[in-house]
């Protein structure tokens, strides 16, 4: 059972289905990347193992585990199915799910309980400022990792919405490498899963 942001080899074996002895003899070779705590143990972060899974063709092994999830939040219909199907095709390992204002994201994070929201900040009724204030002042949401972009960038816009928690900031039109790091996915990751 995975108990935390860091993994025992026991925890990982478990999730890919190998023996312990499989996952150290891994991280001996430098096929996985693992750190040693002061006692000399291994442990493996989630992002670790995700890219591990992605790139020896084991995430299926991780659904439901580790799997991450997005939420894209934008009312421009066209740039969010665009959103979710670049992160459905580049990011193996990833539920995407997508909401088109304020509102339809509130509810849709109790179901999606996502990692990160790609957060449009010009949205009809609640605006993606007020999303975002919202999300990092609940103990329940406050870790969530947001990206908040916008086709009326400014220097005003980037510093309200960095005081209301935004992880990040990207100016419209961005390019699918931009959104896929922002979110936490590396060029190298998103190349071996696409």
């Amino acid at each position: 059972m995975v108990t935390g942001e860091w993994l025992t080899p026991n925890e990982v074996a478990e999730l890919l289905m190998v023996s312990p002895v499989t996952v150290r003899q891994w991280a001996q070779k430098g096929l996985i990347e693992a750190r040693t705590t002061p006692g000399g143990h291994r442990r493996f972060s989630m992002d670790a193992v995700r890219q591990f899974a992605i790139r020896e063709g084991m995430a299926s092994r991780l659904k439901g585990k580790l799997e991450r999830a997005i939420l894209v939040v934008d009312d421009d219909k066209q740039l969010n199915r665009f959103l979710v199907e670049l992160f459905r095709s580049r990011a193996a390992g990833t539920r995407v799910e997508s909401a088109f204002d304020g509102f339809e994201a509130g509810s849709k994070l109790q179901v999606v309980k996502p990692d990160v929201v790609i957060l449009d900040l010009m949205m009809p009724g609640m605006d993606g400022f007020e999303v975002c204030e919202k999300l990092k002042s609940d103990v329940d949401t406050m870790h969530i990792h947001v990206v908040a972009m916008t086709g009326y960038a400014s220097e005003e816009n980037e510093r309200r919405i960095m005081a209301a928690g935004a992880d990040r900031f990207l100016r419209k039109p961005f390019s699918n490498m931009e959104v896929l790091e922002a979110c936490g996915f590396s060029p190298r990751r998103a190349e071996n899963a696409g």
